[in-house]
This record gives C-alpha cells, sequence and structure tokens, in this order.
C-alpha cells in the first residue's frame, strides 16, 4: 500500500512538472515567434543593425538558391538590396522544443523588385535559435523555394 502511495505522489509530481515545462516552453515559443516577424521587419525595411542583434555571430545561412552566406554576408546582401524586398510574410510557422534550442519550420512569400521586374516568391524555412544568458540567437538557417 505504501508503494502505490509513493508511486502516486511521484506521478502527480512529474505532472505538474511537465506542465511547467509546457508553460516555459509556451513562452520560449512566443519569444521566438517575436524574433521571427521581427526578423521579417527588420529586412523588410533593410535594418542590418536589427539583424544583427538576432543573428549570433557564428551564423550560418543557406539561401534560396543554395549560397552558403556568413552573418558578414548576409547583412552585406540586405544592405545592398539588389533584390528590393518590399514585403515579407510569413504564413505558418511550428516551433519545436529542445531545452536551450527551438528549432521553427514555416512558409514564407516575398513580394518586391528585381532587375526593374516584380517578383513574388514562396518558400519554406528552418531557423534553429539558441538561448544563452537569457537571450534567444539565431544559429542557422536555411530557406528551399515552393514551386508548385
Amino acid at each position: 500500500m505504501k508503494n502505490i502511495a509513493v508511486v502516486l505522489i511521484l506521478l502527480c509530481l512529474a505532472g505538474q512538472f511537465a506542465k511547467a515545462q509546457t508553460s516555459g516552453d509556451s513562452g520560449a515559443r512566443s519569444n521566438v515567434l517575436a524574433l521571427e516577424h521581427a526578423w521579417d521587419q527588420a529586412q523588410e525595411r533593410g535594418d542590418v543593425k536589427a539583424l544583427s542583434a538576432i543573428f549570433d555571430d557564428s551564423l550560418i545561412y543557406v539561401d534560396y538558391d543554395g549560397t552558403l552566406l556568413t552573418k558578414a554576408g548576409y547583412l552585406a546582401r540586405v544592405k545592398g538590396n539588389t533584390t528590393h524586398m518590399q514585403q515579407i510574410v510569413a504564413e505558418e510557422m511550428n516551433v519545436q522544443m529542445f531545452g536551450n534550442t527551438a528549432v521553427v519550420v514555416g512558409t514564407y512569400r516575398v513580394k518586391g523588385m528585381e532587375k526593374g521586374k516584380p517578383y513574388l516568391r514562396r518558400g519554406r524555412f528552418t531557423d534553429i535559435w539558441v538561448r544563452t544568458s537569457g537571450n534567444w540567437i539565431c544559429v542557422a538557417a536555411a530557406t528551399t523555394p515552393i514551386l508548385h
């Protein structure tokens, strides 16, 4: 009988721990999603300073055409703004938490001008965020075009 009581208490405590962890994950998910939206807004405005704060110095970014960019390369591309992005919209995002790491998978739509011609692109992205010193920072990202 004593063993059953101990097992029941442990199960209740485990349930409370799981609930607390889920609510903590919920806050972390919200923070990461807010940073994803801030990234889109900074990209639209060409705000290199804001983007620099979002990215880790060791950022690895795989662009939609397969180009591999560092943080410096990504920021230089934004500063040059050769594609003149006018609007970036995240159509859906899903955040999976793994301790101090968040993986965001979603789709986006971007509208702009390139070489004097309008374009509209859709793509899928994967972003990896790590929480260090209480702050979330993007360490890796990749985009893939949706062609259909």
